[in-house]
């Protein structure tokens, strides 16, 4: 029988993993008023046996709560709450990341509190709708063009979240840059035409990215601090440019001389939207001497490929982990996937299409 490596263990910066198989990041909107509750401690207790998991995305500042009901890592309460899902999670034998997502000019003032701003790279609006729940469907509104005070805070703000992650007894952070939200809003300049020196040429672009990385890590330590990236991705209205693969040449380059445990390449071409051209994986791998995660439409058999041939370390499965809370053992077990994936309530408020989804153990399927 094959052995796979994608059962086998691996450290990832200071963090030990059972296996290779990553829980991705997945928005569910179950954070009523911004706060971490138990029912989202049992979501992730449900599905401890991934080798890693990755929160959902966590807002640093009361302005990076663009969606309804995502949860923030700001405040004592949310801490508490989020102490909860780790202690959960750790009882059960796994670990898991927070990732730290301020959402930007993706945003609506529906779902923020009073005194907030909408803030963005440069006060370009995007394209699309977005829920909230006071009146549904709404139009984005055009974003505040960040001052060089806004710039300073919001790093600060990075930073206390990633402390406060630690307090909540997290094993790591993730900085989600991005699915067009803050971070990848100031590497695009489809969002960003700043004339200062957060704007114009690839370095300048990618200023703001590295600065908050480098004191995210030497914050909580460069062993627990990883970053997301999406080149090529389209969502949050973030058109292709000409200059994306240097950009990331240059990102991923400098991002390896700050010596953080991962990047997480992410690759929505399986849910409709441009592939990530393989030359630019090999060369995000060849530019980055740590661990690689690898996310999109994997299957076991094609994450088995891609760690077998180095292409990354560890493989990242979203909406298979949904329905399948289990989806470790069915994988290693070759059990069948469960297929009723309920998206009608992936952003409900409730347990349905959460935590009701049942192990193949005592499903009455198997």
């Amino acid at each position: 029988m094959k052995k796979y490596k994608l059962f086998s263990p691996i450290k990832v910066g200071a963090i030990e993993l059972n296996n290779r198989i990553v829980m991705a990041p997945m928005t569910r909107c179950r954070a009523i008023d911004a706060i971490p509750n138990e029912l989202m401690a049992t979501y992730y207790q449900q599905r401890a046996s991934a080798g890693l998991i990755i929160t959902e995305g966590t807002s640093p500042s009361p302005n990076g709560l663009g969606y309804a009901r995502i949860p923030g890592i700001f405040s004592e309460e949310q801490i508490l709450g989020w102490k909860k899902t780790t202690t959960a999670v750790h009882n059960s034998g796994g670990k898991i990341i927070i990732q730290l997502m301020h959402s930007g000019r993706i945003s609506h003032k529906l779902n923020m509190a009073e005194g907030t701003q909408i803030i963005a790279p440069s006060a370009i609006k995007p394209a699309g709708q977005m829920w909230t729940d006071a009146k549904e469907m709404q139009d984005y509104p055009t974003p505040k063009a960040m001052t060089a005070e806004d710039i300073v805070l919001t790093q600060a703000e990075y930073v206390t979240a990633a402390k406060n992650a630690i307090a909540a007894h997290f094993d790591g952070v993730e900085l989600h840059s991005a699915n067009g939200y803050l971070l990848e809003e100031f590497l695009s300049p489809v969002s960003n035409v700043r004339t200062d020196h957060y704007g114009g040429s690839i370095e300048n672009r990618c200023r703001f990215v590295l600065e908050v990385t480098k004191a995210v890590a030497f914050a909580i330590g460069k062993e627990k601090t990883g970053i997301r990236l999406s080149p090529y991705g389209v969502a949050g209205d973030m058109a292709n440019y000409p200059e994306i693969d240097a950009t990331y040449d240059y990102l991923t380059k400098e991002l390896n001389k700050l010596g953080i445990a991962y990047i997480h390449l992410v690759d929505h071409s399986a849910m409709g939207a441009p592939a990530v051209p393989v030359e630019i994986k090999k060369m995000i791998r060849k530019n980055f001497n740590n661990i690689l995660i690898s996310c999109g439409g994997y299957t076991k058999e094609t994450a088995e490929t891609d760690i077998e041939s180095g292409m990354c370390d560890l493989v990242g499965f979203g909406r298979p982990f949904i329905n399948n809370p289990d989806l470790v053992e069915r994988l290693e077990h070759n059990q069948e996937l469960t297929q009723n994936l309920k998206m009608d309530l992936f952003y409900s408020a409730g347990e349905n299409g959460y935590t009701d989804y049942p192990n193949f153990k005592t499903s009455d399927v198997y």
